[in-house]
């Protein structure tokens, strides 16, 4: 039986993460193993990441771990370290430059290996931190050090960010540049011509259901079911969820798929949106797709799936004003995630109700 998209991504997550444990400590592998039950294989390979930015910081930049190797690296060393030590590494993750890169981040120029820049926000610093407490918590809780020194890192507070989205207009300027390639350069009005079904029917809908990038690249055919008018997803965390749409993002879907029927690509196992090399599109192709007629028909604002996700939550909101529906439906957990991107609407709403009523008339 063929894997289904998800399984295919948790496989060549759990690749990646052997590919790095083979220079890392033989505890660091219990650790991350430990893990397999709570956490996805791309929290895990997240935790290698970081766990190998932080060994090779101790060994470049902390005296006591001068001329170790990553697997050199014991609990009883890292039990040395201060939460000062922690702080100053924490500062460092600000702004770093890499000579040596891993195979997965080497840039080579001419041969030789170039200087790589690396800087780190509120929330990349945060992730770290993340990393590093669960790394010191799993060594504490199996007495292989007397102090836990992450436990008192404190996380940098997270700014939210103003929330972009399209208008009404904005969004009808989208559809028609997808449609008729308005602003898009020659080369680019080539592939729209061959495309203009399926990146249509991608767009619309990122828009009618607020779904997450990674989700639409593994949707198959067989997810599909216009008796309902439905659609299955895997959620982040592995989680199965049935998405509705109505009957303008049917009729995208159903164009898109009549052609295919007709090019000879359709099979109900096969994905249901396909790149120019009849292979799953891959989530960068789609971030690109978008990119490219957001440029065109809404030059100023910087529009990526995730904005589009956005404004789907912006108009589900202001038509319902059900912040409960809209979390349920964006798949957010919490639903204090989906009232701090949204409240700032119910704000203007409440200024706008005080704006509504007046009592006596100017004169």
């Amino acid at each position: 039986m063929a894997r289904s998209y998800h399984e295919e991504q948790n496989l060549e997550y759990a690749q990646r993460i052997r590919e790095i444990c083979e220079d890392m400590p033989l505890w660091f592998i219990d650790f991350i193993r430990s893990q397999a039950d709570v956490l996805t294989p791309l929290t895990r390979f997240n935790y290698c990441i970081d766990a190998r930015i932080f060994f090779t910081y101790l060994i470049q930049e902390h005296r006591d771990f001068y001329g170790y190797a990553m697997h050199q690296i014991t609990p009883a060393m890292l039990g040395a370290l201060t939460h000062k030590d922690l702080e100053v590494y924490v500062e460092y993750l600000g702004y770093y430059i890499k000579v040596d890169a891993t195979d997965d981040e080497q840039v080579e120029t001419d041969g030789a290996s170039q200087e790589l820049e690396y800087e780190n926000g509120e929330r990349g610093k945060a992730r770290k931190i993340a990393s590093l407490r669960s790394m010191y918590k799993y060594l504490y809780k199996n007495e292989l050090v007397q102090a836990n020194p992450a436990e008192l890192l404190s996380t940098p507070k997270i700014h939210e960010k103003m929330i972009i989205r399209l208008t009404p207009e904005e969004i009808s300027r989208l559809l028609h540049t997808i449609e008729e390639g308005e602003g898009l350069s020659e080369r680019q009005k080539a592939y729209q011509k061959k495309t203009i079904k399926r990146d249509l029917a991608m767009i619309v809908l990122f828009l009618t259901t607020g779904i997450r990038v990674s989700e639409l690249a593994g949707l198959d055919i067989s997810d599909i079911d216009f008796e309902t008018n439905s659609f299955r997803i895997v959620r982040k965390g592995g989680n199965e969820s049935i998405l509705y749409f109505g009957q303008e993002t049917a009729e995208a879907l159903q164009s898109y798929l009549e052609e295919r029927q007709a090019l000879g690509t359709y099979e109900r196992q096969s994905p249901l949106f396909l790149s120019m090399q009849n292979k799953r599109i891959n989530v960068r192709s789609i971030e690109n797709l978008v990119k490219k007629y957001a440029l065109a028909a809404v030059p100023l604002k910087k529009i990526t799936p995730h904005k589009l996700r956005s404004t789907y939550g912006t108009m589900l909101y202001q038509n319902t004003g059900d912040i409960y529906l809209v979390a349920d439906v964006l798949g957010h957990k919490d639903v204090n995630t989906t009232r701090k991107h949204y409240a700032a609407m119910s704000e203007e709403n409440r200024k706008m109700a005080a704006r509504a009523i007046q009592l006596r008339e100017e004169k």
